[in-house]
Order: C-alpha cells, then structure tokens, then sequence
C-alpha cells in the first residue's frame, strides 16, 4: 500500500501538532484525538488535521482502537502518552505504534535509566542510595515521565530528611545536583540508515525555579518559596560547535547499548539526552526522554541542524513521517513499528 492509505494519529497534546503538520507535509491523512475542551484548538489547523476525534475522557481511548486499526492508522506517542494512557495500556496498544514499546519501562524507572547510561560510557551524577550520608545538593525526582513534577531540592541531610516527610511519591531517586548550564539536545536514530542526527538543542523554562533566579537572594528571604521544576516553555539554542561531536558520540553509543539492553530493536526514532554542562566543559547526563520531546515544538520550520542536513525545513515530526514514509517504500514498515 502506498502512503495515501495509512493515516498519522496521535492524542491531541503536547507535540501534536508538530507530528501532524509534519505527517501532511510527507503526504499521510492525519487525524487527532482529543477532548472537548482542546477541539476548538485543532479545528483552527484545518490545512492538515484531517479529522478530530473526539473522547470524552482520555479512558474512552480503548474503544477507538478496533476502528484505528481498520483504517490503517499509525500512533505517533508523545510525552503525554503515559500520563493521559497510562504504562499498561500503551503496552498494550493495538493500534501499530511507531517505536519499540520496550523502552518504556527503561524511561519510566530511573534506575534502569541510569544502568542505561552507565553502560553507554556517559557521565551521570553520584546517586545517593538508601543508607547514604548526603553530604552535598541534591535533587530528588519521581519515577516516570511527569514534566518535572514531583521534584525537589534539599542542600544536606537535614534539609532532605524534613522534606522527605512531607514527599508524596512512592519511588524517587536521589542525585547529586550538578551545576551549569541545561541543555536537552534532540535526535533522531534511524533503524533504517543506522545513523543518528542530531535535530535541535534547547533548554526549559520551568516554574518557579527561573522565575526565582530573577530575585536577588538577599530579597528571597522570608518569601517560604520551595522551588518547584514543572516545565511551562521551551527555549532554543545552539552550542558552541566543539560540543556537538561529543554530543552525537554520546547518542551513538546510548542507541548502540540499548540494542543489547532492549529487547527487540533497542532505541529508534526521536529522544533526547537532557544534560547539564558544567564550567569545565563536562557533559552529564541527568535523563533521556526516548519520544518526541516538546522541546522540538520551537523547530516545526526546522533548526539550524536540520537544515544543514536536509537543506529544506524538517521538524522532529516531519521526520518521523519521513522515515514511516521511507518504510513503507522499502517495504521495511515492520522495521519501525510495534
């Protein structure tokens, strides 16, 4: 069949309409699911969102699947796939799914994560286990894929211990809190031509943390503020050009050890290292996000990375259509679905 016949859908959040702007431009029907309250947003993207589908409720999702199916329907998941879904139910999807539903469970355990990471010969911050004197910063972060919610901050022992009464999150990791500067840099991998590219570079603005670095100090005592690392925008960058080689080093060997971790086909498509710099040029990594991040948002029109690639504008949900696209005229589309 050729891609007239299939249809890109994903849940209407997060990067939806990057992945749907980009499946239309690579030529696919597209189609968008969502609640009442976000259809007036997607009805306004008639030029490519091709149908709304409506739920009541993110639970309604299930019933949707058998008529998804016989209309050859492909789901692109995004960062809001486990949160409105839940873990169980996008393992159990039946609708193709673009990715390797196996490293869900890597993403969403932090631990794993790290042994991930570990492996792959990258930095990583100290983590301080059960038992552990914490003699430094550092930062404590829920399990799973939450916008960083559920985080925060304690500066020794004491601090932690009386934070932690009042922490509400069953399972957490605690790490040293790195100094310098964000930076979530985004890639692509292709199972098809085994190479990874490097999409875009950006950092966060979550609240209340920045707002709170533009309040001197001395004025921030007395306020009762506890900084909180919920993201609300994204802002892009590019690095110093020096970087980036270590940066795609460190993706390649990432894409490389979750071939021997993951069952199946490892790591492809859309992820992100989200690292921290620090004045001595290291490069730690502090979580990948294995999907599409919302930090690609800014770069529907492409990022300078891209175009240097490409030549044209590609977005990281053009790209995804793309290499569906490329799939299914190899005849390779089982390569890249689950």
């Amino acid at each position: 069949m050729g891609i007239k016949n299939y249809t890109i859908v994903t849940l209407g959040s997060h990067s939806a309409l990057q992945i749907l702007k980009g499946a239309k431009d690579e030529g696919f029907k597209t189609a968008v699911v969502a609640t009442p309250n976000r259809i007036p947003l997607y009805k306004s993207y008639p030029n490519f969102i091709d149908e709304i589908l409506e739920v009541k409720s993110w639970n309604e999702f299930p019933k949707l699947e058998s008529e998804l199916v016989k209309r050859n329907c492909i789901v692109i998941p995004h960062g809001s796939f486990v949160a409105y879904l839940g873990m169980d139910e996008n393992k159990e999807m039946k609708v193709p799914y673009f990715g390797n539903k196996a490293v869900l469970d890597w993403e969403e355990n932090r631990k794993m994560q790290r042994t991930w990471m570990e492996e792959s010969g990258v930095k990583v911050p100290h983590r301080f286990k059960r038992g552990d004197k914490i003699d430094r910063p550092v930062i404590v972060k829920s399990h799973g894929a939450s916008g960083g919610k559920g985080y925060f901050t304690a500066r020794n022992q004491k601090e932690f211990d009386e934070k932690l009464k009042k922490y509400n999150e069953e399972k957490f990791m605690v790490q040293e809190y790195v100094i310098g500067v964000p930076l979530y840099f985004s890639f692509f991998y292709s199972p098809l031509t085994k190479k990874v590219e490097i999409m875009s570079i950006d950092k966060r603005y979550e609240t209340n943390v920045d707002s709170l670095g533009r309040i001197p100090a001395k004025n921030q005592r007395g306020l009762n503020i506890e900084p909180s690392f919920e993201v609300v925008a994204n802002i892009p960058l590019a690095v110093r050009e020096s970087m980036l080689a270590e940066a795609v080093s460190m993706a390649e060997r990432v894409v490389e050890t979750s071939r021997k971790l993951i069952p199946e086909k490892g790591l492809f498509g859309p992820f992100c290292l989200e690292t921290i710099i620090t004045s001595s040029e290291e490069i730690y990594v502090i979580e990948i996000s294995a999907r599409i991040v919302a930090g690609t948002n800014f770069f529907i029109n492409g990022s300078p990375y891209t175009y240097l690639l490409y030549d044209e504008p590609m977005s990281t949900g053009r790209r995804i259509a793309r290499e569906i696209k490329n799939a299914i005229n190899l005849n390779k589309l089982k390569e890249v679905l689950d």
